[in-house]
């Protein structure tokens, strides 16, 4: 355990984390969804629901402010029009932890292609359908830098 960084970030996920470059994306996924196929980097977080992690993960993560779309979720039923309540508590958590960025809803395929190419998936126990969330990394900024 460390001072200031949420106990249910592992080891295996805190080095991934900082290992990540800017511009590097990581999904986080729900119990259903094929992780061990579609991971180049598997990491587990058996237990665990959706939402604490995604928590945690934007306690520590960075999102990208360059890019005018770095969170995007899955969509029900593969329509982004369509919504369940897991995605407004997403939205939620993004909002006070990456206040101004908008969460995207994808298309079931454009969103499967996306976390195949992520650098890491982490595989949560959430049981929910369609709970699953793309982060891309953005920087940290030198105090002396102010923010575009």
């Amino acid at each position: 355990m460390l001072i200031g960084i949420p106990a249910l970030l592992g080891p295996e996920l805190l080095a991934t984390l900082r290992a990540m470059g800017h511009g590097d994306e990581i999904a986080l996924v729900d119990g259903n969804y094929p992780a061990q196929d579609q991971a180049k980097r598997l990491i587990r977080a058996d237990g665990h629901a959706l939402i604490p992690v995604l928590d945690a993960v934007l306690t520590l993560l960075p999102v990208d402010d360059v890019v005018p779309e770095a969170l995007f979720r899955a969509s029900v039923k593969g329509d982004p029009s369509l919504a369940d309540p897991v995605h407004r508590e997403m939205e939620a958590i993004c909002a006070k932890r990456a206040p101004g960025r908008k969460v995207v809803a994808l298309a079931g395929a454009d969103f499967y292609a996306r976390v195949k190419s992520a650098h890491a998936i982490v595989a949560t126990s959430e049981p929910r359908l369609y709970a699953n969330i793309i982060i891309r990394k953005g920087v940290i900024y030198p105090p002396e830098t102010k923010k575009p």
